[in-house]
């Protein structure tokens, strides 16, 4: 039989890492030369240490984000430090930590062909792009970005956006420190993939060394130093004698679309291959020197960007709850309390990964944590192994879609949408699509009974004669609990008497508790409330509420969505601490795991910035704009022919690339037509999540048959595609009724 995983054991942040590197950092293969194994290990202890400090820069942006917004609110003394240090902070965050990531192996390839390799192919592959995209991008990326901060140090540059005025120079110097060991970590991946292909293979690529170094050593010299190196001429003579300089601009850009799409499948890392067909198609299309400095001041737009401070924030927030254990407990509950119902089990699935989506938007660990919970009890109940996969994937996949989501945070920026809108537009698709999963379930286990069978007898909980009481008792006033904390945090229940927008749900709540009490202690008529719904009131009440607490603060305008989460994430250790289940080694094991996911998104967010900016500049935009509207196709053939393309895109990639890579380059001609950027946010939100559930990639598929081994995988995919047909209608749904989307933002905000 096979061994039961254990959940502490499982590693479940991970859905956006396409490669991981496990083990103590500094362990080198015991056949490696031993003057490799030295450099490999001192380089990769190195970036260790500077990764172990740098994931503590996490602490301090919570902290100015709590102490905001209970001055401003409580103590009506708004900061002004609170924005800066927090923005500062992060952008440092992901710069400071990139080396370290790399070290770990933590970043996205599109690996469904490179992971089918044999291992010296892979190093080989790896090898070569490291010697021709990796060292050019990062050198040129550490020299300019170095000329850059000095300036700032000289000059004494400040912020002109805030009313601090911070200056600028320590935060821009996290990015020729981060190229930097991002260099030295090169240095340790190179000779890894030296040992793994074998000497015989090695010996020419050391051969060849002297003379890249030399090549690229003229490179740099001719481009920073023209004085010591004049290739310019030479270089520009020959360019025109092949006729390059002839190719139109735009054309330059259609030219580097094919290249980034073919570079990207052989499987490199995504952020490295951007920044290096930024740097050659920009010095092709419009000169060196301005697209050397074209990628600094995108990465350091990035930093500076607000909004995107609330992506560690909220990954912080989703482990930390993770760690609590909320999960497994309201799964439990939930379970017994429909066990006389066919199909249960079915549906405390995606009860529980409904809520805890919106409580964490981790996707490997809904599915990991489903997987546990729900299989044995299936399994031992008869359940249908196909239905019973594509329920756990699917309900999982719902953390990339209800709020607050890592993947609409990041999206805001890119559509020029604020997060605010997509939030609440999010909201009632996300509970769509949850809804339509479960009556699928619920009308095949109707069909054909065997599929979801009454859990048995001595598995259901001893409850009162009024059991649907009891439930319609706790339900309803659960919902009205919620629905006045709604109401305080709109400013509805303001103005009645004084504090009555808190004095009025925390009466409701004491009306619950000592009603409760009562009827534990009376047990008037024989009723009384089974131990089964405080069960279901822990794992439900105290998650929910954290999350109605910092979407509801972000949706009625209390807090920006980097205040919301930085009251999340606090919430979170509050809630693990209660629990008892947060110790040191935990915390500090959410912090690390936080950097990981935050330098994977941010580091590719400002790639895909550079890559999208040297796009832009080369007029390719407007070109293919100007031919998609002189076709003269109608706004709604266009959208549709994006969202296949979408759709299609989402097989062999995740959500990170096509957000940042794809959605801008499409944006202009959505511009052009008129389309909401709102809806169609939403629209590609809902296309995204099928990419959880479509083979080659479908990580999902890989979480559940990791935890779960005795379920075939062929079972686990045909589950998952039935539930992706389900995802589709719920993606037409919300393309022919738009209103479904854009209601909620329009009630909260106004046209």
């Amino acid at each position: 039989m096979a061994k039961e995983p254990d959940p502490d054991d499982l590693i479940i942040g991970d859905e956006l890492i396409a490669e991981g590197r496990s083990g103590i950092a500094g362990e080198t293969p015991e056949d490696m030369p031993g003057w490799m194994r030295k450099v490999v290990a001192t380089i990769d202890i190195t970036n260790n240490w500077v990764g172990r400090f740098t994931c503590l820069l996490l602490v301090p942006i919570i902290f100015a984000m709590v102490y905001e917004v209970v001055a401003r609110k409580l103590f009506i003394a708004p900061t002004i430090w609170a924005y800066d240090t927090s923005r500062m902070f992060s952008g440092a965050l992901f710069m400071l930590g990139a080396g370290y990531v790399l070290m770990r192996g933590v970043h996205i390839r599109a690996d469904f062909l490179y992971r089918n390799w044999t291992k010296k192919s892979q190093a080989t592959v790896d090898a070569s792009l490291y010697l021709l995209f990796y060292f050019p991008a990062m050198l040129f990326f550490f020299w300019v970005s170095l000329d850059y901060t000095i300036s700032a140090w000289v000059k004494w540059e400040r912020t002109m956006d805030t009313t601090l005025m911070a200056p600028l120079a320590p935060a821009r110097t996290a990015m020729p420190v981060g190229a930097f060991f991002l260099l030295l970590q090169g240095v340790a991946e190179i000779l890894r993939a030296f040992h793994d292909m074998g000497p015989e293979r090695a010996s020419k690529y050391y051969k060849s060394l002297p003379v890249y170094i030399i090549g690229l050593l003229c490179i740099f010299l001719s481009a920073f130093f023209p004085a010591i190196m004049p290739l310019g001429d030479w270089w520009s003579s020959l360019v025109d004698s092949i006729g390059l300089t002839s190719i139109p601009t735009e054309f330059v850009g259609i030219i580097m679309i094919g290249v980034m799409l073919f570079a990207i499948f052989v499987g490199f890392p995504i952020s490295f291959t951007l920044i290096f067909l930024g740097f050659v198609f920009g010095a092709w299309g419009f000169g060196g020197t301005l697209v050397f400095y074209l990628q600094t001041l995108q990465f350091n737009s990035v930093m500076l960007e607000q909004t995107l401070a609330a992506v560690p924030l909220f990954v912080f927030m989703g482990i930390v709850m993770e760690q609590a254990g909320l999960m497994e407990r309201l799964f439990s509950s939930v379970q017994l309390m429909l066990s006389r119902t066919r199909g249960a089990l079915y549906l405390a699935v995606l009860f529980v990964s409904t809520i805890f989506a919106a409580a964490t938007g981790i996707v490997g660990a809904s599915v990991t944590i489903l997987g546990i919970m729900a299989s044995k009890t299936m399994n031992q109940s008869g359940y249908d192994t196909k239905l019973a996969a594509g329920t756990i994937t699917a309900g999982g996949t719902l953390g990339i879609l209800i709020p607050p989501s890592i993947m609409l945070v990041v999206m805001g920026p890119v559509l020029e949408v604020p997060v605010t809108d997509l939030f609440s537009a999010a909201i009632i698709p996300g509970i769509l699509l949850a809804s339509l999963y479960a009556a699928y379930a619920m009308i095949r286990c109707w069909l054909n009974p065997d599929l979801g069978p009454i859990l048995p007898v001595e598995k259901q909980p001893q409850t009162s004669p009024y059991y649907w009481l009891e439930a319609v008792t706790v339900i309803f006033s659960i919902v009205v609990l919620f629905v006045l904390f709604f109401m305080s945090l709109s400013g509805a229940l303001a103005g009645l008497f004084p504090l009555s927008w808190l004095i009025i749900p925390l009466a409701w709540g004491l009306i619950m508790l000592f009603g409760a009490k009562w009827v534990k202690k009376v047990k008037p008529g024989g009723f009384y409330f089974s131990d089964l719904w405080y069960e279901f009131f822990i794992g439900l009440v105290p998650p929910s509420g954290l999350v109605a607490f910092s979407l509801g603060s972000i949706l009625f305008g209390w807090a920006t969505p980097t205040e919301g989460a930085g009251c999340g994430a606090m919430g979170a250790i509050i809630l693990a601490l209660a629990y008892r289940k947060l110790t040191f080694a935990k915390f500090y094991e959410a912090l690390i795991k936080t950097l990981e996911i935050t330098v994977l998104i941010l580091f590719l967010v400002a790639a895909s910035n550079f890559f999208g900016a040297v796009f832009s500049r080369l007029g390719t935009p407007t070109m293919l704009t100007e031919i998609l509207l002189s076709v003269e196709l109608s706004e709604t053939l266009i959208l549709i022919i994006i969202m296949a393309l979408i759709f299609l895109l989402g097989w062999p990639l995740e959500w990170v690339p096509i957000v940042l890579i794809i959605i801008p380059i499409l944006i202009p001609a959505l511009d052009k037509i008129g389309v909401n950027l709102t809806w169609f946010g939403i629209l590609v939100a809902v296309n995204l999540q099928t990419a959880w559930l479509s083979p080659p990639v479908a990580l999902s598929a890989y979480f559940l048959k990791g935890v779960v081994p005795s379920w075939d995988l062929a079972d686990i995919y045909k589950g998952m595609l039935q539930f992706m047909v389900i995802q589709l209608l719920g993606l037409v749904l919300v393309f022919v009724f738009p209103q479904l989307a854009l209601w909620l933002p329009e009630f909260i905000y106004g046209q």
